[in-house]
């Protein structure tokens, strides 16, 4: 799987219109920059957008391949981009997120990431005025496969989330109590994390329709989506490469479902000019209920 580099950007606290000074968080792992909009203002709380890293990346190296972190003046969020834990040995020793039992806790390892995430979240609500009612996650291949953790254990708090060339647990995990909305964005290329399913150094990986036909009956919708056009969401492909499809029909208030199929994708896109800007409208537009 193709490694990100990394690179850390200078980051701007600002407390009220006009006053910026660096910040950074600690949830229990480190400090971890905040990157937070010039318009904050603690009497309008912001969105939260927490973006995971692939295996073997780290968050500052998903930042500068997603550049989300640039986008947070032009959209008012509030993004942090936390790092897994590496693996045991020496040498490169990979980060991962302890995901699910097909990526990518390759030594079981013990580490509770959901718990860590979780903190993180409280964390930032705690020193930040944060919307409830919007707080995402944007994950990449076992990024992805952390944000579906998080959406069946922490239903209650987050609102959306968005998995590029990750999936859903390959068991049957029950229904969660809230709804969550759901967009899975895979390339059909993808020789990863397979399209169609497979598996991922032995490990059972569900389809990109299985992984949100899973969370379309967990939200109560419907079983049949609805396609609804097209996207140009990878700049390494002719045209309007990507096809959308939509589970809405009678979902629970505050749940729906997506597929944005990126037809010859690969694990690692070359994103489009607005791939980014396009997932951060989704997650905008999709708030708890």
């Amino acid at each position: 799987m193709r490694q990100l580099c990394c690179a850390l950007v200078p980051l701007l606290l600002v407390f009220g219109p006009g006053a910026a000074f660096a910040q950074t968080i600690d949830a229990g792992r480190g400090e971890l920059p905040l990157h937070v909009p010039s318009s904050y203002d603690a009497a309008s709380p912001a969105p939260l957008i927490v973006l995971l890293h692939g295996y073997t990346s780290s968050g500052a190296g998903q930042d500068t391949y997603m550049q989300l972190s640039a986008l947070k003046d032009a959209y008012g969020f509030i993004m942090v981009a936390p790092d897994g834990t590496r693996e045991p040995g020496d040498g490169d020793r990979p980060r991962f997120w302890n995901a699910s039992t097909a990526c990518c806790n390759f030594f079981d390892s013990q580490v509770d990431d959901v718990a860590y995430l979780a903190g993180l979240i409280d964390a930032v609500k705690a020193g930040y005025a944060i919307d409830d009612t919007r707080v995402y996650l944007f994950g990449h291949s076992n990024g992805g496969f952390m944000s579906y953790r998080m959406a069946h254990e922490h239903a209650g708090t987050i609102a959306a989330i968005a998995s590029l060339a990750g999936a859903d647990d390959p068991g049957r995990r029950p229904s969660p109590t809230d709804a969550v909305h759901v967009l899975q964005i895979h390339g059909t290329a993808d020789e990863a994390i397979p399209y169609e399913g497979g598996s991922f150094r032995g490990g059972a990986v569900p389809s990109a329709k299985t992984s949100v036909e899973n969370w379309a009956a967990h939200n109560g919708c419907a079983a049949a989506g609805v396609d609804s056009g097209t996207l140009d969401l990878d700049g390494g492909l002719d045209g309007r490469e990507t096809d959308v499809r939509r589970y809405r029909g009678g979902c629970r208030p505050g749940g729906s479902v997506e597929l944005w199929t990126i037809n010859g994708g690969g694990h690692v896109p070359e994103f489009s000019a607005h791939f980014t800007r396009r997932v951060v409208e989704w997650l905008l537009g999709h708030p708890k209920r």
